[in-house]
């Protein structure tokens, strides 16, 4: 299920007792964010052996640097490699029926401009897992235009409305040197529609050079679509349930690290990124090369269309996160986020 990039050598394989007393370990920690004993892994219906049995077994892991003695006379909770160890063996698995309802129900309702769809889907991701999610949306960059529409304001003011191929709807006001009769801007929005439908919003656009208020709605339209800079900003991203990150770590000091990292939005765009090309779905703790997330785990599904990367769907959490669970809704989102921004081509598909 979770990926390990081809020059990070994969970790040590264990006999299937470890294998089996590692995650009971993992899962009972995940659950009670405790040490865990020997006689309650030995209670575990695929260990299958004695609490002694189970001690020895827990010693030589420790050894080996999957588990951690947090007190001498604790049991013991997994360190960074054996929660990686518990990732890249676990087994497939389908989201439960009622969060598959509830992920079907919010993208069969939810309604609005692509940017209202993005935070809301923020706030379901944290909903259904309790973990912090960030959401990074495509970039307008190479979407298209689908239609304009100028729409006269008054005096001398036109609204420039231009709905893109990812849902997206761009809103520009412009002052004009002249009156423009509503049948110039009728006129204007016509053409537009004719230059502009289908074009990148990274290309270039011949505008007539012709005189008259239809030319100078038609030029100072597409002027403000394709010249001014907020359209083509870099990654949109959308955070939800950061209030969740004082819940899921013990000390002040990490809380206010993690919030810190949250707010600088290309470090986070970067983490994800740099995560999917290194072919993970999941980094855990020192993993992700930021000192301040070395407490967190990040799980990431890219969201793609016809396999162009358009975005990415990401939880963090701390490293005792429920990793099937997060990777299984992650992907669950991603998958219905790609049908979204793929608009009515990939519906029709």
């Amino acid at each position: 299920m979770a990926r390990r990039p081809e020059s990070q050598e994969p970790a040590q394989e264990l006999d299937a007792r470890k294998a089996a007393i590692l995650e009971a370990v993992v899962t009972e920690h995940i659950d009670t964010a405790q040490p865990v004993g020997s006689s309650s892994v030995a209670s575990s219906e695929r260990v299958g052996v004695s609490p002694a049995t189970v001690r020895s077994e827990m010693v030589a892991l420790e050894r080996e640097g999957f588990l951690s003695q947090p007190h001498t006379s604790a049991g013991r909770i997994p360190t960074d490699r054996g929660y990686r160890y518990f990732v890249d063996h676990l087994r497939s698995g389908t989201l439960g029926p009622t969060q598959q309802h509830t992920v079907r129900e919010f993208f069969d309702t939810v309604h609005g401009e692509i940017e209202d769809v993005l935070e809301q889907t923020s706030t379901l991701l944290s909903r259904l897992t309790q973990y912090t999610s960030v959401i990074v949306g495509p970039s307008h960059t190479h979407a298209t235009v689908r239609s304009v529409q100028l729409v006269d304001l008054g005096p001398r003011r036109v609204l420039v409305v231009a709905v893109l191929s990812d849902g997206a709807v761009e809103k520009r006001t412009l002052d004009l040197d002249h009156d423009a009769s509503v049948a110039d801007v009728a006129d204007a929005s016509a053409q537009l529609n004719g230059l502009l439908v289908g074009t990148s919003l990274d290309q270039r656009v011949e505008v007539p050079s012709r005189a008259g208020v239809v030319a100078e709605l038609i030029r100072a339209a597409t002027g403000a679509l394709f010249d001014e800079a907020p359209i083509l900003d870099g990654d949109q991203l959308f955070i939800g349930g950061s209030s969740r990150v004082a819940d899921a770590f013990e000390t002040v000091d990490t809380v206010r690290s993690v919030l810190g990292i949250l707010e600088q939005e290309l470090v986070v765009v970067s983490l994800l990124r740099d995560i999917i090309d290194s072919g993970l779905s999941v980094s855990i703790g020192s993993e992700h090369g930021i000192e301040p997330l070395s407490a967190c785990a990040v799980v990431v599904a890219p969201v793609s269309i016809d396999g162009v990367p358009a975005g990415a769907v990401g939880l963090l959490g701390p490293t005792r996160m429920n990793y099937p669970e997060a990777l299984l809704t992650a992907q669950a989102v991603s998958e219905q986020l790609a049908q979204r921004f793929g608009g009515e081509d990939s519906r029709r598909a």
